[in-house]
C-alpha cells in the first residue's frame, strides 16, 4: 500500500478523509460517529456518546469556519489547525472569534455571512485550547 497525499484528493475525498480522521479521535472520547448523506439540520455527521447522554450534530470543516447559517442551531463544528482537531459549539466559536480576532469585522462575515481561516492568530489558537481533541 502507498500513503496518499491529502493535497491530491478532490473535495469529496478530502471530506471523507477528514471525517475518518476526526471520527477516529472522537472514538477515544467514547463517541460513535455516523456520517450523514446530506447536511441534516446543518450537520455532516452525528456523534453518539457511549453513555447515551450526548448526541452532537457536527459540521465538519477543513479549516476554522464560522458562518451565520450555522448560528443558533445547536451545531458543533470540528476543524483542524496544525494537525490538531478542535470540536466546539459553533455559537461559542463565534464568541471566541469575536473576542480574539477581527474576522467578524471583515466584509466576508458582514456581507457574505461567513469567514474561514487555516491560519488563525495565536491568541485565538490559545483560546481554543480547551476544545482541542487529543490523539489527533
Amino acid at each position: 500500500m502507498n500513503r496518499i497525499k491529502y493535497a491530491d484528493l478532490n473535495a469529496k475525498q478530502k471530506e471523507n478523509y477528514n471525517f475518518q480522521k476526526v471520527a477516529g479521535v472522537l472514538a477515544d472520547y467514547g463517541f460513535n460517529c455516523i456520517k450523514l448523506a446530506d447536511d441534516w439540520q446543518g450537520a455532516d455527521f452525528l456523534a453518539y456518546h457511549k453513555d447515551g447522554n450526548d448526541t452532537l450534530k457536527v459540521q465538519l470543516k477543513a479549516r476554522l469556519t464560522v458562518d451565520k447559517k450555522y448560528s443558533e442551531k445547536g451545531l458543533h463544528i470540528t476543524f483542524p489547525i496544525n494537525g490538531t482537531w478542535y470540536l466546539l459549539d459553533h455559537d461559542a466559536l463565534v464568541q471566541l472569534v469575536d473576542k480574539h480576532s477581527n474576522f467578524l469585522n471583515t466584509k466576508s462575515w458582514q456581507v457574505g455571512g461567513g469567514y474561514n481561516s487555516d491560519a488563525p492568530n495565536g491568541r485565538l489558537i490559545e483560546a481554543l485550547k480547551d476544545y482541542a481533541l487529543e490523539g489527533a
